[in-house]
């Protein structure tokens, strides 16, 4: 959702015009919802809602997925707007996978190519080797649904975006007949129209005590088993430095907020336990609800540093760290060397980057990087870090819509 919010301000200035199919907000099991998002989306783009069988009825039979509850509903509708025969290109912009497959039956029904937005894994190989308690719940009927349906799918796909190289690279190993000027990769962009939006809208936050008089380091956003080597690293260091300062517990609070996709109160908390096992779980609080989104901006904003950790999955990009970068607060990410949010953070100059490499083990060093960050908030306090906007232009919505349309126009001339 994040991607299309952000591209369709600057489509016509390239040459497009884009209609968006969406599932109806009636239709949707909310955890959480903004409004406000409405108003990023420019008044002149056609969105058309779709239904959704209803998911009370459809979980009877083991069937929550709104991808499958609203896959009919968006071939009906595709196929009466494809019909006009005024479109050019498809283009799928979700991880709602499941109607992606439309893809395919769309181009032979209609000769109209598609590209695929993989924000992340559609057959995610990455749980095959966990143990059963880490795994997703129902991990090997998705897996097998997933598996068929993306090789189904990419036999006929125009282009792929992506917003990792990891993902480009394991597309191609598995799909033989993929080409590498199929591929773009994209990261997601940023658009600082969203905090002025959050500024002007939002005061405060229900979920996270901002004003307690502390240091709060906070984070926002999915929590899971393959962060344990990035929340383990980062509570070493805190529990090292909390033996060498007296009473750092009425210095420091951390924040994990929104850490699990599970329904409100209903979600399984990841970070606490790590934090209880180091030693440091009274300076740690997790809040596994997801939360609206100005309001994440809210907290990324107002508290007085933030921390991103990274996963042990290589291919993982962060989807929200423009968002942590734009906050401008003193920031400590601990991610894999090669990801592409290493890269761009440093490019930033607005933080600390801790990097693990393809042992996915964390060292000494780390540790010790870490502690120093702490030990930075605590003896010089915190501030603005301001963000190095000329070398983060380049990330900029406006930029990353004209790269997508690079390839938009490319699988249309390729397939005329």
């Amino acid at each position: 959702m994040q991607r299309i919010r952000h591209t369709l301000p600057y489509l016509k200035e390239y040459g497009w015009e884009a209609e968006v199919i969406a599932v109806d907000p009636a239709c949707i099991e909310v955890y959480s919802s903004d409004d406000l998002l409405n108003d990023t989306v420019p008044e002149d783009v056609k969105v058309h809602h779709v239904q959704a069988y209803d998911v009370h009825k459809t979980r009877k039979f083991g069937l929550g997925s709104l991808s499958m509850r609203s896959f009919f509903h968006y071939k009906k509708k595709g196929n009466e707007l494809l019909r006009s025969g005024r479109f050019d290109l498809i283009y799928f912009t979700t991880t709602a996978f499941h109607v992606m497959a439309l893809g395919r039956y769309w181009k032979r029904k209609f000769g109209v190519p598609f590209i695929l937005d993989i924000q992340d894994p559609w057959r995610n190989d990455f749980y095959l080797d966990k143990p059963k308690n880490e795994r997703p719940p129902k991990f090997w009927l998705s897996y097998n649904i997933d598996k068929y349906l993306e090789l189904y799918t990419m036999k006929s796909v125009g282009g792929i975006i992506s917003v990792s190289q990891g993902y480009v690279d394991t597309l191609l190993n598995r799909y033989s007949y993929l080409k590498e000027d199929q591929f773009r990769v994209i990261p997601f962009g940023y658009s600082t129209i969203d905090f002025d939006i959050m500024s002007r809208n939002v005061h405060g936050s229900e979920f996270v005590d901002l004003k307690n008089g502390k240091i709060n380091i906070a984070y926002v956003g999915r929590g899971g088993h393959d962060m344990k080597l990035a929340s383990e690293c980062f509570f070493t260091a805190l529990h090292n430095v909390s033996k060498e300062q007296e009473n750092i517990e009425n210095k420091i609070h951390c924040w994990f907020v929104g850490t699990s996709y599970a329904k409100k109160g209903a979600g399984k908390e990841t970070i606490k336990p790590i934090a209880n096992k180091v030693g440091v779980g009274d300076m740690v609080t997790e809040i596994t609800d997801r939360i609206p989104f100005f309001e994440t901006l809210y907290i990324l904003k107002n508290a007085q540093a933030l921390f991103v950790p990274g996963s042990t999955d290589k291919a993982y990009t962060a989807s929200k760290i423009y968002q942590y970068i734009l906050a401008e607060n003193p920031l400590l990410a601990i991610f894999y060397e090669k990801s592409s949010v290493v890269n761009i953070l440093r490019k930033s100059e607005v933080g600390t980057v801790v990097t693990f490499d393809d042992s996915l083990q964390y060292t000494k060093e780390m540790i010790l990087e870490c502690e120093l960050y702490l030990k930075k908030l605590l003896s010089e306090g915190t501030g603005e870090a301001r963000y190095n906007q000329e070398e983060m232009e380049q990330y900029s919505a406006k930029t990353m819509t004209e790269r997508q349309v690079e390839l938009f126009n490319k699988v249309v001339d390729n397939s005329r």
